[in-house]
């Protein structure tokens, strides 16, 4: 079956863009979590809408199952390619199809790299707001599958909170468009249940998104705390103080302790948490809120507090924050990357938490987060090559999740759930829920070829009666799906 649709793969996109040599499907066999690994039957590469329609409903006349990839940046497996499948790489459709800013709009195809929209929109006084700290190399079509955040969605928002419309290849091959220029569109809201569904529903093939006015003014400082708790504290004053920042982000010791590592950002020595505050908008109001943050961080037992004093110097702070994923790996041969939410309030509850369960599992726990909405990413570094701490490293991984979950947040704030985290959901969801969840799935994608396995713990068949089956599931005996 696989040998026939790649003829006519390769009868479509020629051979140079159809990969089925075993050494060069190894190049796509994960995403950026290396954790789980599987190497494509077949990765193709179209360069157009019509070819990613075209490659799709090949796949649906052969039932053979399909993922889509863009940078492959994704940190929740989620676009772990399927063994007896096809990975569709939009990383080649780069294109900035048009700059708009007479309606704040661009229109991009989905490998356009999160960045150079805002390079491509700069020259016009307007950027993309949304800026996930891969935002160098990750494509706007896997910002659109995640629902990616970044370190200033606590006042701009997530992705789906800048997407206005996008063209989208359905499970059967079919181009069709969601949403449109205006702010909102008649009907239901196609465009929200497509954005953030993780690739279960469809391709986006072209994505019109919001561009945001160059602030007038942009002041950044960097404050020391004694430990995450008194960063915490100074977090919720700014907050109930009723300053809503561009951003707040934290890291604890061990995270400074890589940054300074990889890039010498220069974090204030001894310092046993930092703040990186950021405040946008009118000039006026800048400097006023300003100094009422630098206030409440001193009254909350700041040290250290360093203010740039231009874009050099902005753009230092932001480098430790920016590369402290990578930066890890100076201190830890591997890590695991989590992503949880909860209450801001319960910040320093929550940490002492993890510390504990760290110290009882002798596991280390590296902490940056969004602070100013409560987006948790602990940093549980291991080493695989000794026997039983990666199985440590997913325990406390795990257990983690459970406290975002007991406290009334969430599993995930911005990576997805994916492949990580799909057996988590039955702790945060019911089965009535999870059940409703896959009626859209089968919906869009009635044979589920489109990511099969990601997102749901057990997939269910579409067309079956909504509720608990005994036996083994068609798809998993199929090998299209796996049953946590």
């Amino acid at each position: 079956m696989i040998n026939d649709l790649a003829a006519r793969l390769r009868s479509l996109l020629g051979a140079e863009r159809v990969i089925s040599d075993r050494q060069r499907l190894r190049t796509y066999e994960c995403d950026g979590l290396a954790l789980y690994k599987v190497i494509p039957a077949l990765v193709v590469l179209p360069h157009t809408a019509a070819e990613c329609a075209a490659v799709i409903r090949a796949c649906a006349d052969a039932g053979v199952p399909w993922v889509a990839r863009g940078s492959g940046t994704g940190l929740s497996g989620g676009a772990l390619p399927h063994a007896d499948g096809v990975l569709l790489v939009t990383s080649q459709m780069r294109d900035i199809l048009a700059v708009r800013p007479q309606d704040e709009r661009a229109v991009v195809q989905p490998g356009v790299i999160n960045l150079d929209v805002s390079k491509a929109a700069r020259p016009h006084g307007y950027y993309y707001a949304p800026d996930p700290s891969s935002q160098q190399i990750c494509s706007i079509g896997g910002n659109v599958a995640e629902n990616s955040g970044g370190a200033h969605c606590l006042k701009y928002g997530f992705t789906t909170n800048h997407v206005l419309g996008a063209e989208v290849v359905t499970a059967d091959g079919d181009l069709v468009r969601l949403g449109g220029d205006a702010p909102d569109t008649p009907g239901y809201d196609l465009l929200g249940a497509f954005v953030g569904s993780e690739g279960t529903l469809g391709l986006a093939t072209e994505v019109t998104v919001r561009l945001v006015r160059l602030p007038e003014a942009v002041r950044t400082l960097l404050a020391g705390f004694p430990s995450t708790d008194e960063a915490g504290a100074a977090t919720s004053a700014i907050i109930a103080a009723g300053v809503v920042p561009a951003a707040i982000e934290m890291m604890d010791i061990l995270a400074i302790e890589a940054a300074e590592a990889a890039v010498h950002c220069g974090y204030p020595q001894g310092a046993g948490a930092v703040l990186v505050v950021e405040l946008d908008g009118p000039a006026a109001e800048v400097e006023s809120q300003f100094d009422q943050v630098v206030a409440l961080c001193r009254a909350n037992q700041a040290g250290e507090i360093r203010i740039a004093a231009d874009d050099a110097e902005r753009a230092l702070i932001w480098k430790g924050r920016k590369s402290a994923f990578a930066a890890v790996g100076r201190i830890s041969p591997d890590y695991i990357v989590q992503d949880g939410v909860i209450p801001r309030t319960a910040l320093p509850e929550v940490l002492r938490r993890i510390g504990d369960l760290a110290a009882a599992k002798g596991v280390r726990v590296a902490n940056v987060f969004h602070a100013g909405d409560g987006n948790l990413h602990p940093l549980v570094l291991f080493d695989d090559a000794v026997e039983g701490e990666a199985e440590r490293a997913e325990d406390v991984s795990g257990a983690i999740l459970d406290i975002c979950i007991e406290l009334g947040g969430s599993i995930t704030g911005e990576h997805g759930v994916g492949m990580d985290k799909a057996r988590f959901m039955p702790r945060m969801y019911t089965a009535a829920d999870l059940d409703t969840m896959q009626l859209v799935r089968c919906a869009f994608d009635p044979r589920g070829l489109a990511n099969p396995g990601k997102v749901f713990p057990t997939p269910r068949l579409c067309g079956e009666v909504p509720g608990r089956h005994k036996g083994a599931h068609p798809l998993a005996e199929a090998g299209i799906a796996e049953v946590f």
